[in-house]
């Protein structure tokens, strides 16, 4: 059982921050952060299509085969696609593809590309069910080398405003699972730093005293 490192109730549902193994994390849906070439060969992503099996990477290749023939990128950055999750324990994967800060065409345009990416991963989210408890790292902060301090404030802030915003997403928690203690004493400080701006309140304490 780990720690709730941060949590804040919202209009809709609730944002956990944990920390924990992805691979083997229950949920109905679990979200990986993928490259254009959806070929799950670094990173948390890697691990991922370890798990799952040699089926979804057949799955992935099925994907990226059909774009081929349209003269298309598998899943450009800044968009997702959903697959069978095979052997994790999940209802549905979704691979997300945010900006590879490697890579200097999308570090300048980082910001941008992370919210598509996020809007992206929103709309495969409103068309599958179920869709009540959603496990996903913070996009492009593992191999991609987003800035944390960065993009640990514009993380919570697209979160909680999708949970708190005017239309209900039907998710009534969603848990950010993260495994790098240098994101997570980023996300801390911004956390400190903005709790009263973020939308929703904070939950944090609720936890303090019992695992989950």
């Amino acid at each position: 059982m780990s720690e709730v490192i941060i949590a804040r109730n919202c209009r809709h549902g609730q944002l956990k921050v944990i920390a924990g193994d992805l691979t083997a994390y229950e949920a109905d849906i679990v979200v990986t952060g993928a490259n254009s070439r959806l070929a799950g060969r670094e990173g948390l992503d890697e691990n991922i299509h370890q798990a799952a099996g040699d089926e979804l990477r057949e799955a992935c290749r099925e994907i990226a085969q059909e774009k081929r023939v349209l003269n298309q990128q598998p899943c450009p950055v800044g968009n997702a696609v959903v697959t069978k999750p095979f052997a994790l324990p999940c209802k549905h994967l979704i691979h997300v593809v945010g900006p590879d800060c490697r890579r200097p065409s999308q570090d300048e345009n980082r910001r941008e590309l992370l919210k598509e990416a996020y809007e992206s991963m929103f709309e495969v989210i409103a068309g599958l069910k179920p869709r009540d408890t959603i496990v996903s790292p913070p996009i492009s902060m593992d191999i991609f080398a987003y800035p944390h301090r960065e993009g640990a404030r514009m993380a919570m802030q697209i979160l909680l405003n999708w949970l708190d915003g005017e239309d209900d997403p039907g998710v009534s928690e969603f848990i950010m699972l993260v495994h790098d203690e240098n994101y997570v004493n980023n996300l801390k400080t911004v956390y400190r730093e903005s709790e009263d701006q973020f939308p929703g309140q904070d939950s944090t304490r609720e936890y303090r005293r019992r695992r989950y």
